[in-house]
């Protein structure tokens, strides 16, 4: 009898769809499972198919009956026009090779520097399914703006981003997303997304991202480390909205490991890290840790920004949900918790219509 829990996978060919690679999950009493289809990136038993995909079912090695299966599946359960096909046979399975097949790998590596007055991108380099575009200001500006696309449309289990900016002395650079990022629930290893930036002498970098959703079961890991010259300048903000309202989801568990380092002048001024894990609803419901909160944002400035602090404490910054500011050696730090997606979001672009000094990019506003 196959051990409870190994993974098999078969081969089968019938009406006329040719040889597709099954995955099974086994148990005592057998085996069962579904296509493994690499061009949709489709989770076995789950979602929809789009072309014909096999089920098999299996006692021990041996298979004992499959089926070419058109239609959708849900849970364990595929629905839809099933055709016979006893003449199966068993193939060897490669189960870290069909998953990493299924995975999106992106890395960007972008330069910027100062040219003629202006900030010019010096050096692009894109890979897999991240992009990088540079939309056309409204009026001419010193200023250059990037906007980073994931063309995956999410990010899913074992799914890795590389994220690499370098601004040279004096350049100016803006940086933020097409879209919110969305990542989605995971039964496998967590994603990871790593970010490096390097701001030179005199420089200024602004890394504005839309928020990350994270779904219920989600598990994403990421890390951004931070390298400044002795008197550039930076502002960070990272947002996180666990579950979507809109939909009534609520993310009951996950994974969310996310770690900060920031160094200047070749000295670690500031290191964070959050890590949620396991039973998230519950240490969220927490009072001392978001008291029923899902949203989540950090603002970090360098130098220190004292009168963004005061406008904060003060109250003259207009906002809806919690937040907290400081400043301490020489950086100043804004932390939001919101209800919901757009209460953080609004009282976000409030805060850093401040600490900007001016608009956010427009792809914020729209």
């Amino acid at each position: 009898m196959t051990e409870p829990g190994r993974r098999v996978q078969a081969a089968a060919d019938a009406a006329g769809h040719g040889r597709r690679p099954i995955e099974a999950r086994a148990s005592p009493e057998g085996w069962h499972g579904a296509c493994v289809d690499l061009g949709l990136r489709l989770i076995p038993a789950c979602g929809s198919f789009r072309h014909g995909c096999r089920r098999a079912t299996g006692q021990g090695d041996a298979v004992v009956r499959a089926e070419t299966v058109i239609g959708t599946a849900s849970g364990d359960t595929l629905r839809g026009e099933t055709l016979r096909d006893d003449r199966c046979r068993e193939t060897p399975c490669d189960e870290d090779a069909t998953f990493a097949a299924n995975r999106a790998r992106g890395r960007i590596r972008l330069a910027a520097a100062l040219r003629s007055g202006a900030t010019r991108r010096t050096a692009v380099y894109e890979e897999g399914s991240l992009r990088v575009r540079f939309p056309a200001p409204a009026r001419p500006t010193a200023r250059l703006d990037a906007v980073l696309v994931n063309t995956a449309g999410g990010i899913a289990a074992g799914d890795t981003a590389d994220i690499d900016v370098t601004v040279a002395a004096g350049a100016d650079l803006r940086i933020t997303t097409a879209s919110a990022e969305k990542v989605y629930r995971s039964h496998g290893p967590a994603a990871a997304v790593a970010v490096r930036l390097a701001v030179g002498a005199g420089a200024r970098l602004a890394w504005l991202p839309r928020e990350t959703i994270l779904f219920d079961r989600a598990r994403l890991d990421r890390i951004i480390e931070v390298d400044l010259a002795a008197d550039a300048r930076l502002v960070l903000a990272e947002a996180v909205v666990l579950g979507r309202a809109g939909m009534d989801e609520v993310v009951t568990s996950g994974r969310l490991v996310d770690r900060w380092r920031v160094r200047r002048d070749g000295r670690l001024l500031h290191a964070e890290g959050l890590r949620l894990d396991g039973a998230v609803a519950a240490r969220l419901a927490e009072p001392a840790v978001a008291a029923g909160g899902i949203a989540l944002a950090t603002l970090l400035t360098v130098p220190a920004d004292e009168a963004l602090v005061a406008a904060v404490q003060g109250g003259a910054v207009p906002l809806s949900g919690e937040a907290g500011a400081s400043s301490w050696n020489g950086r100043s730090a804004v932390r939001f918790c919101a209800p919901d997606g757009d209460t953080l979001r609004r009282d976000l672009t409030a805060v850093l219509t401040v600490a900007l000094a001016g608009a956010l990019p427009p792809l914020w506003t729209n």
